[in-house]
């Protein structure tokens, strides 16, 4: 293990200085932008599209379970599901940030013709793993489904199952995309094609009948995707290969597979562990109280879940290019875009999570009126969403710096509190306790990130964009939608007032500080060096 991490920090060394981009390297931004910000924040604006699609066809897929079906019905597919992302969490062996690292990093370093080695390595255990861990999953199903409370449950892990390796292989093609710089693939089939098909097949068995077949409708579209995956991988390398023409480098920049699975292996943990913290809550409140109080808590988090799409559009953008920037040592750099993207995740989240805080109430009645005890589910957790986005993206600056260990440290820590918080509190206030678990993990896996950051790598996200962020969305998403809410009352027509006039505000006053906040680059393409 110490040999591959040695490997490992030897692939930092960017080697003699020379004044001439290697062949086949990633592009470098010029000097006017050594960070890259212009390309990261058309990557992010791509990806963005891809995710307020995928939000609002997740959420509205909540929204059709919710109230079509009974709520021990929905609570009961709900906790399955999230035992099915769990166990992907397991199967995909950290492979999804190991490739977009290696890839990225070894483009960067002009080898990116080792890049369907990686590949190989990589895809095949992560294949043969998953065909393994569903067939564990079937066996399973039915001592599952008794911690989960209901047998009904184990028909529906045992169709998950089925599907699983199809879902890793999509995870894994898909990642390989981005790390050539190819954010479309995600967008397209994993953002919006995937949740399109679910939600068209769900409001298809809610129209004519078949509970039996909820699973199926959810999980199927996985097949497709997988198979799409595949063909845009395909076509991405064909592209690489005409683009690299230098002969292969060999010494310390060749990547073996103990040096990618030192660096995976330690990420899938912690991925493990992340999703966990997600998941876990549904899984808990279904087992210590009931499924239909895990229904209502599913709903309530609906509306984290649309700001973590936003998370990750800004994080898919970022990625690669961090990774490239730490893998030449350019920590300026580094810093510049850490901090830039930062800003923009405050920029695109707390607008959601600010006036969902004040009509909490309101906004849960989207999934019925039995679900609006969750009020108080949903303010917890849009106020720890709030402190994480002003976090900014600690575990994947760790994860591109290398610093994999520190990350599942972090991420094992984190769900430990979650669940040891969950055990005490969801018995004494059911939902709401699952919240505070989650709050209290979402701290611990945002504060540590920031302390071994800055002593590490000098990286920390405070910055003017920060400051201009915070205080555009306090005054357009805050002050504004609690005027509203004070003069107007706490319905429908007062959201709507305060939406307008605050999304009108804040528009403009982003127009006005595009500067500050890098965002130039989203209207003018940079040059880059050739």
């Amino acid at each position: 293990m110490v040999g591959a991490h040695a490997r490992l920090a030897t692939m930092n060394d960017p080697g003699p200085k020379t004044q001439q981009r290697p062949t086949g390297a990633a592009p470098t931004a010029t000097s006017g932008d050594s960070a890259g910000l212009g390309r990261v924040a058309r990557g992010g604006a791509v990806n963005m599209a891809g995710a307020v699609c995928g939000a609002a066809l997740n959420v509205g897929l909540v929204v059709v379970v919710a109230h079509m079906f009974p709520q021990e019905t929905a609570g009961v597919f709900f906790s399955a599901t999230s035992v099915f992302l769990i166990v992907l969490a397991v199967a995909n062996l950290g492979t999804s940030n190991g490739l977009v690292y290696f890839i990225a990093r070894l483009r960067a370093l002009g080898a990116g013709g080792q890049s369907l080695g990686v590949l190989r390595l990589a895809l095949r255990p992560v294949v043969a793993v998953a065909l393994l861990v569903g067939a564990a999953l079937a066996l399973l199903a039915e001592p599952l489904a008794g911690l989960l409370g209901s047998q009904d449950a184990a028909a529906y892990l045992q169709v998950l199952a089925i599907f699983l390796p199809f879902a890793v292989y999509a995870d894994a093609a898909l990642a390989a995309t981005r790390g050539f710089n190819d954010m479309r693939a995600t967008v397209v089939l994993d953002k919006v094609a995937r949740p399109a098909a679910q939600l068209a097949l769900l409001g298809a068995l809610a129209v004519w009948g078949g509970a039996g077949l909820l699973t199926v409708a959810w999980v199927g579209p996985y097949l497709p995707v997988a198979i799409l995956a595949w063909w845009w991988l395909r076509r991405v390398l064909r592209v690489a290969e005409r683009e690299e023409t230098a002969p292969l480098p060999v010494g310390p920049k060749v990547v073996d597979a103990r040096t990618f699975w030192a660096f995976a292996l330690p990420r899938s943990v912690a991925s493990i562990a992340q999703i966990g913290i997600q998941r876990s809550g549904i899984v808990l409140v279904a087992v210590l109280q009931g499924a239909a109080e895990a229904a209502v808590f599913t709903a309530a988090t609906r509306f984290m879940v649309v700001g973590q799409f936003a998370t990750q559009a800004i994080q898919f953008a970022v990625q690669p290019r961090l990774a490239e920037l730490l893998a030449i040592r350019d920590h300026k750099g580094a810093a510049t875009l850490y901090q830039a993207g930062t800003a923009w995740l405050v920029c695109l989240t707390w607008p959601l999570y600010l006036p969902v805080i004040v009509y909490a109430p309101l906004l849960l009645h989207l999934f019925g009126a039995d679900y609006a005890a969750g009020a108080g589910v949903l303010v917890v957790v849009s106020a720890a969403m709030l402190a994480s986005s002003a976090c900014g993206m600690g575990d994947l600056a760790l994860t591109m710096a290398g610093r994999t260990g520190w990350n599942l440290f972090n991420n094992i820590l984190a769900l430990v509190v979650s669940v040891v918080v969950c055990v005490v509190l969801i018995p004494w206030i059911g939902a709401v306790g699952a919240a505070l678990a989650w709050a209290a993990a979402v701290l611990v896996r945002n504060l540590l990130p920031l302390a071994q950051l800055h002593r590490s790598l000098g990286l920390q996200p405070l910055s003017r964009a920060w400051l201009v962020a915070v205080g555009a969305c306090l005054v357009w998403f805050g002050l504004v939608p609690l005027g509203a809410n004070a003069v107007l009352g706490a319905g429908a027509g007062s959201l709507a007032v305060a939406m307008l006039v605050g999304g009108a505000g804040y528009a403009a006053t982003l127009w006005r500080l595009r500067s500050v906040l890098a965002l130039e680059g989203l209207l003018h393409r940079r040059p880059t060096a050739r």
